[in-house]
């Protein structure tokens, strides 16, 4: 049980802007337990969509500070960029598992305001192809 919090913990922590890499768990887990593959593939990708969660409610929260004169972007261009990423750029979130600028995907979509049930759709379909792909290629390399 507790292979399985620490895999949880670190898909999440993953997900954040922290340094974390949950692989090593996943693959320590299935080198010993190569049955337990479909849990470790829910705990993984239900902990590491979890903590892009925490990347959009950063990017979501951050709007606050709009109206700040130091904020990088005006009400108009943000309405405009926002309702142009919703129409299109969402579809970036399926891209949310790549570990150069995934995190970043996640937050923007927040500041985007990207519905939570969309993106959390998106991210967790992209997030479960990746650990599907990294339990395939663990147990097809025994």
């Amino acid at each position: 049980m507790i292979d399985y919090l620490l895999i949880f913990v670190s898909a999440f922590g993953a997900a954040t802007l922290l340094p974390f890499y949950s692989e090593i768990l996943v693959v320590a887990r299935l080198l010993s337990h190569p049955e337990s593959w479909l849990l470790v593939w829910l705990v993984a990708t239900t902990g590491n969509t979890l903590g892009a969660g925490v990347n959009w409610w950063l990017g979501r929260h951050v709007l606050r500070f709009q109206e700040k004169r130091w904020f990088p972007f005006g009400k108009d261009k943000l309405g405009m960029a926002q309702r142009w990423y919703q129409k299109y750029g969402v579809w970036s979130l399926l891209l949310a598992w790549a570990p150069v600028g995934g995190d970043a995907l996640t937050f923007i979509a927040g500041v985007m305001k990207v519905r939570l049930d969309l993106f959390f759709l998106l991210t967790f379909i992209g997030k479960s192809v990746r650990y599907m792909l990294v339990i395939y290629v663990t147990l097809h390399t025994l």
